[in-house]
């Protein structure tokens, strides 16, 4: 007993469930092979448990739980392997299902975003405005420039081909999208680093320009995609490739293929050459900034792109590549900068009420003589150019018309490129003594005479006290004296005598539309009207006293030639007596002989006019005419700030009479209508009615049919005399300067 205490101790009983479980014993057989919750063993101690207490038919078992243990493994590695290939077909399916879902959701949203199917047709050209001169020859154009649609069958094989070698080079082989395109676009794009090369295939861009905006967004591509397959399925490749080539802008305005040939080379589309339509298709890619006319070492540069692509795709061999490079024939008109642009944009203006809304191209024929225009322009331009800053003159403006009131020149600007505002039609401005012919006119119709005696002298009206331009006075004078050398408080008491009202009456009968107040000053050009009705209101008295309308637009017809409107005559109103208009055209004639006009002068020709000079000599003014043309200028500043004294017999003459020598050559002779040289015994009743009679001798009649009167008499010593031709009449203008 004291032994086994040695080797065991005391054991202590157990009862209930522990006693069942003393004994209970799980053998290596009992253990799950491989199973990684087997208490580890000291490596020494498992090896005497293998050898000592195990049998050898329990040795080989655990062997053969090895095996199984390694094989089991090994299945489920396959089994795992298995598994996630699995796992990654499903997943994949999943979301190629996803994606095609997606896909289909983005195209019905495009579709949704797409106009109508029923309105997706071919829209047609937005309508231009052709507006030709009197001799036919196109002045401007407004809207697209669209010349007539061309059919491929009439264009020469390589002009389409060149637009295919450098756009879309797969055109007849992709369904509308070109993916082997975009892809290779996106690579290049990559290796560069940037967006150096497009995926966009003809019929993309066809549908862009026929459909959408040219923003760049990522819904604008897929609308143009989708637009691209309905297009293809729609039309033939060749109906799309013609669509193309007469939609497509080239720049400077031109639309289609036969607007920039005509634009750019002065011929049809049909007749280009290789070189000119490798320029041509050069222009898509940046039609405003390789435009010739703008950048013409550019488009070249371009053009040489295209031809080694039209050689590389067998569309020409490389010798006639190498033939073409560098020979392209320009042709190009200047775009924007003419004065003639001014003209355009007033028959715009009155485009609405002559033919309402336009729907269809149009040709608006004008009265606008190509020729004239063209010296009109010049005479403005040259002269500010050399005497604008001289005299702080900045603007200028032209009308030219005929006594009936077609006009043939018109500049309303010196530059139509810097500024756009039309200082002929637009602007508005005092006429100064230009306007004194309405108040001499007025005075005839209530029985003066150009011989009637009036009085210059100091005069105050209400507080205003008006003087002359030299501050001088010649007492009494003629009423030929006092307009010729457009004398001011004569001009006040003679208004005043007639009355405003009766003034404002008589120039509104003659033309002028714009208000005017009837007032004292109203004799001296204070209210504001514009060049193109002040000079239409002169027309009268050039063509015998009837009402002239000043117009530019003679026939409005659609391109194929359907007549939308044309102008009708005027009635032949008579709005002035003969024996009036014959009164005025003397004493306005007188005002070039011997006024403040004296440099006005058309070798041959009678020609009469007033010039204007505004306050603070704010507007220069000169209106003359003759039988065959009526010419009004005027100088100034936009901003009305004050000239260096120029006036109207300045500068405004100058002007004058380069034009009109010019649009004379060449023209039959003619007088001035009803020119007399007495005004019979009326004549002599009125001037021995006056009070204060002249000291000079008769006045006498003159070789050039007027009435030529006169010098007056002066008031005083100091006064200067009247600016006679001749030698004293260029001794005086040196020494005073010229008059109103």
């Amino acid at each position: 007993m004291g032994s086994a205490k040695k080797k065991g101790g005391r054991k202590e009983p157990l009862f209930g469930l522990p006693a069942a479980l003393a004994d209970l014993r799980l053998t290596a057989a009992d253990r799950v092979p491989g199973g990684d919750d087997k208490p580890k063993k000291p490596a020494s101690k498992r090896k005497v448990e293998a050898s000592d207490d195990e049998p050898p038919r329990e040795r080989k078992a655990a062997a053969k739980g090895s095996d199984a243990k390694s094989s089991g493994a090994k299945r489920r590695s396959r089994s795992s392997i298995s598994a996630g290939l699995g796992r990654l077909v499903y997943w994949g399916a999943v979301l190629s299902l996803w994606g095609v879902i997606a896909m289909i959701g983005v195209v019905i949203w495009v579709g949704a975003h797409l106009p109508p199917i029923q309105s997706l047709e071919i829209p047609k050209r937005p309508p231009t405005i052709q507006i030709v001169g009197v001799d036919g020859s196109l002045l401007a154009q407004r809207g697209e420039m669209a010349g007539a649609n061309v059919s491929l069958k009439d264009l020469p094989p390589y002009l389409p081909k060149a637009f295919i070698a450098i756009e879309d080079r797969r055109f007849y082989s992709h369904f509308g999208i070109d993916p082997v395109g975009i892809l290779r676009a996106l690579v290049t794009n990559l290796l560069h680093r940037g967006v150096s090369q497009g995926g966009s295939t003809l019929t993309q861009q066809l549908a862009k320009n026929l459909f959408l905006t040219q923003e760049r967004t990522m819904a604008r591509k897929l609308q143009e995609a989708e637009l691209a397959i309905w297009l293809e399925r729609k039309h033939s490749k060749n109906e799309i490739l013609e669509l193309y080539l007469n939609r497509v802008y080239f720049g400077s305005g031109a639309y289609g293929v036969e607007a920039a040939a005509q634009r750019y080379f002065g011929k049809p589309a049909k007749n280009v050459t290789i070189a000119e339509a490798a320029m041509l298709a050069g222009l898509v890619k940046s039609p405003s900034r390789l435009a010739p006319n703008r950048n013409p070492e550019g488009a070249e540069q371009r053009a040489q792109v295209v031809l080694a692509a039209m050689a590389d795709a067998k569309f020409i061999t490389e010798a006639q590549a190498q033939a073409s490079i560098g020979h392209p024939s320009y042709n190009v008109k200047p775009v924007g900068a003419g004065t003639v642009n001014y003209v355009a944009d007033w028959i715009g203006e009155v485009l609405d009420d002559l033919v309402g809304q336009i729907d269809d191209s149009i040709k608006v024929e004008t009265t606008i003589d190509p020729k004239l225009q063209a010296q009109a322009e010049a005479a403005i331009i040259d002269e500010l150019a050399a005497k604008s800053v001289k005299f702080n003159v900045s603007q200028g403006a032209l009308v030219a018309m005929t006594p009936d009131g077609a006009v043939r020149a018109m500049v309303g600007g010196r530059n139509y490129s810097e500024s756009q505002y039309n200082r002929a039609v637009t602007a508005k401005r005092q006429p100064g003594s230009s306007f004194k012919p309405f108040v001499y006119l007025t005075a005839m119709e209530q029985g003066l005479t150009p011989d009637t005696i009036r009085q210059d002298a100091p005069i105050e009206v209400k507080g205003w006290k008006p003087e002359n331009y030299t501050h001088e006075y010649f007492g009494p004078v003629t009423l030929t004296q006092a307009l010729a050398m457009s004398l001011n408080t004569v001009a006040i008491r003679l208004g005043l005598e007639v009355g405003p009202k009766n003034v404002v009456r008589t120039a509104h009968r003659l033309g002028i539309s714009s208000k005017l107040e009837p007032n004292a000053s109203i004799a001296l050009g204070t209210s504001e009207v514009s060049v193109v009705e002040l000079v239409g209101a002169y027309a009268p008295f050039a063509n015998g006293g009837f009402a002239a309308t000043p117009h530019v637009v003679t026939r409005i017809k659609t391109l194929d030639g359907k007549l939308l409107y044309m102008r009708q005559g005027d009635e032949h109103n008579q709005v002035i007596e003969p024996r009036y208009v014959g009164m005025m055209n003397s004493m306005m004639r007188e005002t070039l002989i011997s006024g403040t006009a004296k440099k006005a002068d058309i070798p041959g020709w009678q020609a009469a006019g007033k010039t204007g000079t505004s306050q603070d000599y704010r507007d220069a003014w000169f209106i003359g005419y003759t039988s065959n043309l009526v010419t009004g200028v005027w100088l100034g500043n936009d901003d009305n700030s004050p000239t260096k004294k120029a006036t109207g017999g300045g500068l405004p003459v100058e002007v004058w009479t380069r034009f009109m020598r010019a649009a004379h050559e060449g023209v039959q002779v003619a007088a001035l209508p009803n020119l007399q040289t007495s005004w019979g015994p009326s004549n002599l009743v009125q001037i021995s009615s006056q009070v204060s009679p002249p000291t000079q001798a008769a006045p006498a009649p003159v070789s050039n049919g007027g009435y030529r009167a006169p010098p007056p008499t002066r008031a005083n010593v100091n006064a200067r005399p009247e600016a006679a031709a001749g030698l004293d009449g260029w001794l005086m203008d040196r020494l005073f300067g010229g008059n109103r």
